[in-house]
């Protein structure tokens, strides 16, 4: 299982990603959908510990 609570990331005075939270359970199939600069990337960088 992944969860996540309340995850935030800035870049000096910009906010990436704002207080996202989720979970996936085990089996889960999911996908992150989103316009370009929407924090996807970011996002998972943060969990596969790429980016602190």
């Amino acid at each position: 299982m992944i969860e996540v609570q309340g995850l935030t990331k800035q870049y000096g005075p910009v906010t990436a990603i704002r207080d996202v939270s989720f979970r996936v359970e085990p089996g889960q199939i999911v996908g992150f959908l989103g316009p370009n600069g929407a924090g996807k990337s970011t996002t998972m960088r943060i969990l596969s510990c790429f980016m602190p």
